[in-house]
């Protein structure tokens, strides 16, 4: 199959990225549940050390705890975000197709990133 004379993907192909997409989904979003409890019980667990020095740096080391768990959950969400994004693409039938060129994404990238928009071609133009 050429993939410059395909304007998009068939509708089972289509079928097989949704599956793909929502499997993707279901995990990112338990992901994220993960990283949002570990945040929380980072704001509820005390430090009762008798040390001064170790709990200046288990301060120290939670404050940097709550902001890399901050930070992952923001690109969890936004990861999530282009998933659904994705999903209407599919539903609109133009998952796949690569926003800059115009061409199909190969098969492979979508495998691997199924949320991609641009092709490698696009990609490597940036």
């Amino acid at each position: 199959m050429a993939i410059e004379n395909t304007v998009r993907y068939s509708d089972k192909d289509l079928a097989e990225f949704k599956v793909l997409i929502q499997e993707k989904i279901v995990k990112a979003q338990h992901d994220l549940d993960l990283i949002k409890s570990a945040y929380m019980n980072n704001l509820s667990n005390g430090t009762e050390d008798t040390s001064p020095t170790f709990k200046a740096f288990d301060e120290g080391s939670e404050v940097m705890s709550k902001e890399s768990n901050s930070q992952l959950a923001i690109r969890q969400e936004k990861f999530i975000r282009d998933l659904k994004n994705a999903l209407i693409r599919i539903e609109n039938k133009t998952y796949g197709i690569c926003r800059v060129t115009g061409k199909l994404i190969a098969k492979e990238r979508l495998m691997l990133v199924p949320h991609a928009t641009l092709s490698i071609e696009a990609k490597n133009m940036q």
